[in-house]
């Protein structure tokens, strides 16, 4: 295990010596500051402790888990098999199925948070408000409601698929019934014989809409662009296989390295489009065997690549929506009225609740309009249109600052736990290097950080991501594609795995001081 060069009494003595140079009057101070526990931050929070890094978390809501905490929406579960969609520091041998629902995924987390140690560093109900490089100190100061937080190193662990995005429709605040995005479901609504309009056909609506459709009076859909939906091979896990996980736990790790290896070979077909062409026909051979109406089958089907935009997994969705008490609308919404919704086509649909199935703000990582650089400037401003990052972890000109699900981190071929894992490890090395060499800083360079950028730019070029003919939130407004990896989660472990000196900048307070001037 990598430790840290610094000791017990050093980190004291440091903390001191800041202490005397005008930290903030009642500052709680840490090693590190990780925003968020979900995943991330609790893989981030438990991989740094175990190399003797004091660290705390700060949460903003009143219980760890991230996304897997806040949507609750009927339906919600997994897409990614249980056996990798879980740390390699705690493996479970009790998942219930092959892909774990919502409510077991949480109680995984809070176990992990609790079994591990982790919940006497975390803060519950601190929503940072705003952090600030000191140049003066080179350290973080996080204000979280009445606290304020210092620390040497800051890591962002948010989630790229923390806040829900409404759309922007004329309207939206008119209509006078219930409505509710799915990431914040509404418990209190009562669907029970309810005319429901739900806008969006993403990873959300295609596990609520099954789960609602026999309960509700009528479900509109209103379907901008139909989605790929593939089998979703789900299946119990047995007691006896619980059992046997439990008691010889190579034989889940063998599960699980088998389950990963083969969905790394998928990346293949995501960057050489052509390669999709058997999928397809698997997805259109599915959507025949759950949809009788020749009219809604030409709705449903996709007209761009398949893996342009997410890969959707289920067994039920195109089955819900050939019922009578389901009405398909093509090509959107035009806007919201006091009664209903208004489609494309001018048609008028009055509805009683109105659920946004509308995913999540991908435009930028959440927070980083809040983070202040040695400049001043929010990353947010840094970065402009489009999102850059050394290893999608580090940025330059933003001294000891970490992102965990930061740029081009995300997948469409695998789990992303691995990629934590990998970010993590990275981290840890970077914090490690500045500490042996006795620098207040560590970044990136400009060029490795342009080097890297250019790499995954070459990567996605002509992959089904740029040229599979369809409009997704992989790509930013500038058509470059700043939220997926595009390659294996090997490659990007053996990125990680060395730590390059050459490619980082390190300072001393003294320096921090002369480039912020």
């Amino acid at each position: 295990m990598l430790q840290f060069g610094r000791t017990l009494e050093r980190e004291e003595a440091a903390r001191a010596s800041k202490a005397q140079q005008g930290a903030a009057v009642g500052a709680k101070q840490s090693r590190v500051i990780i925003v968020g526990s979900g995943f991330a931050g609790l893989g981030a929070a438990y991989e740094l402790r175990e190399a003797g890094c004091e660290v705390t978390v700060l949460e903003r809501a009143s219980d760890v888990g991230g996304v897997w905490r806040d949507n609750t929406y009927p339906g919600a579960a997994c897409d990614v098999e249980s056996a990798i969609y879980s740390f390699s520091f705690a493996p479970n041998p009790n998942w219930s199925s092959q892909f774990a629902k919502q409510a077991e995924i949480h109680e995984y987390l809070r176990n992990v948070a609790r079994d591990t140690g982790l919940m006497p560093h975390i803060r519950l109900n601190s929503t940072v408000e705003r952090a600030d490089w000191d140049n003066d100190r080179a350290v973080w100061t996080v204000r979280a409601g009445t606290d304020t937080y210092e620390g040497e190193h800051l890591i962002l662990a948010t989630g790229a698929l923390a806040d829900p995005k409404m759309p922007n429709l004329p309207g939206i605040d008119k209509f006078t019934g219930e409505a509710f995005h799915s990431a914040r479901w509404n418990h209190d609504v009562d669907l029970t014989g309810k005319r429901v309009a739900v806008i969006g056909t993403g990873a959300s609506a295609i596990q609520f809409v099954p789960a609602i459709q026999p309960q509700v009076g009528h479900v509109t859909v209103f379907q901008r662009t139909a989605p790929w939906v593939m089998p979703k091979h789900d299946h119990p896990i047995t007691e006896r296989e619980q059992d046997r996980f439990a008691k010889r736990p190579f034989t889940q790790k063998f599960a699980r390295t088998r389950i990963y290896l083969q969905r790394e070979l998928l990346v293949t077909a995501f960057r050489y489009p052509v390669l999709m062409k058997a999928a397809e026909r698997a997805s259109k051979k599915h959507l025949a065997s759950q949809v009788s109406d020749p009219a809604l089958r030409a709705t449903l089907t996709p007209d761009y690549r398949l893996g342009c935009k997410r890969i959707l997994l289920s067994n039920d969705y195109w089955a819900s929506l050939d019922n009578p008490n389901v009405s398909v609308i093509n090509g959107g919404v035009k806007q919201v009225t006091k009664t209903g919704v208004i489609d494309a086509a001018g048609v008028q649909h009055d509805v009683d609740v109105i659920i946004y199935g509308t995913g999540f703000d991908t435009s930028r990582l959440p927070l980083t309009d809040r983070v202040h650089g040695p400049s001043g400037t929010t990353l947010s401003e840094h970065w402009g249109d489009s999102q850059q990052a050394f290893l999608g972890t580090s940025v330059a000109g933003f001294p000891n600052l970490f992102l965990m699900h930061g740029p081009n981190i995300g997948l469409g071929h695998n789990s992303v736990i691995p990629m934590f894992e990998a970010q993590v490890n990275y981290v840890r090395k970077a914090i490690s290097h500045a500490d042996k060499a006795n620098a207040a800083t560590i970044e990136p360079t400009a060029v490795a950080q342009a080097a890297f950028v250019s790499k995954v730019d070459r990567l996605t070029d002509g992959s089904v991501w740029t040229s599979g003919g369809c409009d997704s939130w992989y790509l930013d407004s500038t058509g470059r594609n700043s939220n997926l990896w595009p390659g294996t989660t090997i490659s990007f472990r053996n990125a990680t795995s060395r730590f390059d000196a050459s490619k980082h900048t390190l300072g001393t307070v003294e320096a921090a001081k002369v480039a912020a001037s």
